[in-house]
């Protein structure tokens, strides 16, 4: 008879084995992980996007806004439940984009009116609502043009344009936001005999 020792029978492993319940529990709690992970890099937020481009004196309505849902951190943009109607636009908002608490105030804190500027020049292509110009007011004396900055980084409001606009002799009207703290200066040089010219920036399209 040999003395060779006889492997032992491979048994199948049953439910109360230790090593397969380990084995079910890391399965169960990397599935967990990987839902979590996936469910969390998914998950969006509703915020209040501009339905059109919103400029520097708008007070805020329901009708301006409509609810896009994107995936940035809470607290830096107006979201549903926080009701911010009333207050007023302190900067452009482009159109689609996100309104931030930034960008709004009081409207006692915003001192900023439209005031109409009839342009002597037709406004160049590219400045509409939410643009920002520089207005200049063009003398003559002795025949000699002489044309001074009145204001600049001025935010277009909105823009009459009359069907014969670009003929000769025609105007534009442009309505400009113009600080508080500017008007009284802004409205001398508009009532001084001269032409007045609104001429958009570069890249202050809005």
């Amino acid at each position: 008879m040999s003395d060779t020792p006889v492997a032992g029978r491979l048994r199948r492993p049953g439910w109360r084995d230790p090593r397969l319940l380990v084995g079910l529990l890391l399965i169960a709690v990397s599935v967990t992980a990987v839902t979590g992970i996936v469910r969390s890099s998914d998950t969006t937020v509703p915020y209040y996007a501009a339905k059109d481009t919103l400029t520097p004196g708008t007070v805020l309505a329901r009708d301006d806004v409509v609810v896009v849902q994107v995936r940035i951190p809470d607290g830096t943009y107006a979201a549903p439940g926080e009701e911010p109607w009333g207050q007023v636009v302190t900067r452009v908002v482009g159109d689609g984009e996100l309104v931030p608490h930034a960008a709004l105030a009081d409207q006692d804190e915003f001192t900023g009116r439209p005031i109409a500027v009839r342009t002597s020049l037709p406004l160049a292509d590219g400045v509409e609502r939410g643009s920002l110009v520089d207005v200049y007011l063009t003398r003559t004396d002795d025949d000699e043009p002489e044309t001074t900055l009145v204001a600049s980084n001025l935010v277009v409001e909105s823009i009459d344009r009359d069907s014969g606009s670009f003929s000769a002799g025609s105007e534009e009207t442009v309505y400009v936001v113009v600080p508080q703290k500017d008007i009284e200066d802004f409205l001398d040089a508009l009532a001084a005999d001269g032409d007045i010219s609104v001429v958009g920036l570069p890249g202050g399209g809005a």
